[in-house]
């Protein structure tokens, strides 16, 4: 539900992370509504993890993923003074949060994920 609903917020307001961090308004808003849609997309998959905890390694994985290296852009954006240190925010809220949850629920659902995909060559 939380990127449903900051996927929605990014697509009704795609200037909100400009304003809350102090950067320059964006020319092309329509970026930043772009990755909220895809993020709010993002949102009904990990719902179909929740729902079907069984199957839903994958995705958790691919969304680990991207909570991994959005955090590494973000740094490199900072050190080479890109961006400033204030939009560290969208990291804490939107990825850094979600490192031990994802995790773990990866972790926990290994052998699963092995004996459904196939992919278990123990047998």
């Amino acid at each position: 539900m939380y990127n449903i609903a900051w996927g929605c917020l990014g697509v009704a307001d795609p200037q909100w992370f400009y304003r809350l961090s102090g950067l320059p308004l964006s020319n092309s808003p329509q970026i930043f509504a772009t990755l909220g849609m895809v993020l709010g997309l993002y949102g009904l998959l990990y719902l179909e993890v929740a729902i079907w905890p069984e199957r839903g390694w994958s995705i958790a994985a691919v969304g680990l993923s991207g909570k991994v290296l959005g955090p590494l852009g973000l740094a490199w954006l900072i050190v080479t003074g890109v961006w400033p240190v204030s939009t560290v925010v969208i990291v804490i809220t939107n990825d850094l949060v979600w490192w031990v949850p994802f995790t773990w629920y990866l972790f926990d659902g290994w052998s699963d994920f092995l004996a459904t995909s196939g992919l278990d060559r123990r047998k």
